[in-house]
């Protein structure tokens, strides 16, 4: 992301990369050794993106959002508020009413954080992304304060619909989304 932040231009096209991670453990620059609550055999990276200590791992859509934001005549702010959006969105396509925090990114379920938020911005250009909990072992958070926030419960989609859920069509779905919002900002 870094390498491709770095050697962009004008012209560069923007890119989605969509994936899940091995289980990991990341704290963002601002992080507070204080939210990691326990040790583990799971790995702790130090990441140059916003925010505090978050958990990764299989189950869980990951969504790195390389846009040149500067391009696009848009800030930080409207940047987080068209990701989160966009999640609101595929969570409504399953019946799920997702909404934001003020003051605390992401996107929440009755009080629980279903998705995670955290950039990074070089020279009016993002990268890093968002987290969505789909279909994953939600034990490796009671590690942490998720995202720096004392007992903040998580979800997931799984435990929040009755729709079948396959992560292939929720990366389609999601990726939809994110491009609608950002194309017509």
């Amino acid at each position: 992301m870094i390498a491709f932040t770095k050697g962009r231009n004008t012209n560069t096209a923007d890119e989605l990369w969509v994936l899940e991670h091995k289980p990991v453990l990341t704290q963002g620059l601002a992080g507070k050794a204080e939210h990691l609550l326990s040790n583990s055999d799971i790995p702790l990276v130090h990441s140059d993106r916003g925010g505090q200590v978050t958990y990764h791992g299989p189950g869980q859509l990951i969504v790195y959002c390389l846009i040149d934001i500067k391009r696009l005549g848009i800030g930080v702010k409207k940047m987080v508020s068209l990701i989160e959006q966009s999640i609101i969105d595929l969570l409504s396509d399953y019946e799920i009413n997702g909404e934001r925090k003020k003051g605390a990114p992401g996107v929440y379920v009755n009080g629980a954080k279903v998705a995670a938020l955290g950039l990074k911005v070089k020279q009016g250009k993002t990268y890093h992304g968002l987290s969505l909990n789909i279909d994953m072992d939600l034990e490796p958070f009671k590690l942490i304060n998720p995202c720096g926030y004392p007992d903040l419960s998580v979800t997931q989609m799984k435990d929040l619909t009755d729709n079948t859920l396959f992560l292939n069509t929720i990366k389609k779905q999601l990726t939809r989304h994110l491009i609608d919002h950002v194309t017509r900002r």
